[in-house]
């Protein structure tokens, strides 16, 4: 097999993509032939040292999931056969045209969507259900503000959030995404206007926070009573005082996710989750993802610099054909 790897921890003078064996299932895993694998933030931060793929999971080839067709199945898979589409989660090895993942940690692919488009779902869209459905029980008619609504697990939230008849505040600082994001039926906002938005609408019920520490403040302003934040990622920062008066006078919830990292059973529940609420929206031609770029495998380092820029679109996949 094809595969990007990391030799060790640094920048991109550690990156190399070359020939491995090819992998062979376990007993309930699936093998899967890739033909566009989805880049995150979590596979520069693994090429920086600071995220280590979980134990079980590739060391060295980084990437977090995995959409393609199965080719081989272990001996106790009953879910699966070769020729399957599928897309999933895996804790590493997902940026290579072979790909080893649990039978439990996949869904079947809608017909309707295209190979680049599949490759797009499976990590934003599960990250993205599990924390605004899952954790935080956004309900039709509640408000949902997205801080970093123009990457793939922001957008994944705003489509999610609007598909299911939430009022959604998508806040961006790029007008690319906001003319994309205003398309699908979002309210859209700067850093600068989205408490006077939000306060419009009568509150956040849900905030998606992808930002990170410098958005707090404002996620506490907006809040209504008994509104939920959740936090998914932290690229703004990660270091910040919290006001328990302010979380205390809304009876707020305040909850932090990470998927990578959970146990199989965990992992496998969200994935179930998704396949139930989010794949039938797919099929059924809503809430489709947005790809902003496509890179060769082979200009790995380049595409993970471009992931780092702002004003992106939605997802950077890499091209293994």
């Amino acid at each position: 097999m094809r595969a990007v790897t990391y030799k060790g921890a640094g920048g991109n003078e550690v990156i190399e993509f070359g020939e491995r064996p090819d992998p062979v299932p376990g007993s309930h895993e699936v093998v899967v032939a890739v033909q566009f694998a989805g880049l995150n933030q979590a596979d520069v931060a693994q090429r920086n040292g600071f995220y280590p793929a979980p134990p079980g999971s590739p060391a060295d080839i980084p990437g977090l999931e995995v959409a393609g067709t199965v080719t081989e199945v272990g001996p106790g898979v009953r879910a699966w056969q070769p020729g399957d589409r599928v897309f999933g989660l895996v804790g590493g090895g997902g940026l290579a045209d072979r790909v080893t993942v649990h039978e439990r940690h996949l869904a079947a692919v809608p017909a309707n969507l295209s190979e680049q488009e599949a490759a797009a779902v499976p990590e934003a869209y599960a990250t993205a259900h599990d924390a605004v459905f899952t954790r935080c029980g956004l309900e039709l008619g509640e408000v949902l503000l997205v801080n970093g609504a123009n990457g793939a697990v922001g957008a994944a939230g705003v489509l999610l959030g609007l598909a299911a008849g939430a009022r959604v505040v998508a806040c961006v600082r790029t007008p690319d995404s906001a003319q994309w994001l205003e398309e699908q039926g979002a309210v859209t906002a700067s850093p600068d206007t989205a408490a006077e938005i939000c306060q419009e609408l009568g509150g956040a019920d849900v905030v998606l926070e992808l930002i990170g520490a410098p958005s707090l403040e404002l996620d506490f302003t907006v809040l209504a009573t008994l509104g939920r934040i959740v936090i998914v990622g932290t690229s703004g920062g990660e270091a910040t005082d919290i006001s328990l008066r302010k979380l205390m006078s809304k009876r707020a919830s305040l909850y932090g996710t990470m998927l990578r990292a959970r146990p199989m059973d965990q992992k496998a529940a969200a994935m179930q989750a998704f396949a139930r609420s989010v794949v039938p929206v797919l099929a059924a031609g809503r809430a489709l993802p947005r790809v902003d770029r496509v890179f060769a495998a082979s200009d790995a380092a380049a595409a993970l610099d471009y992931l780092g820029r702002p004003g992106k679109s939605g997802k950077v996949l890499l091209d293994f054909t």
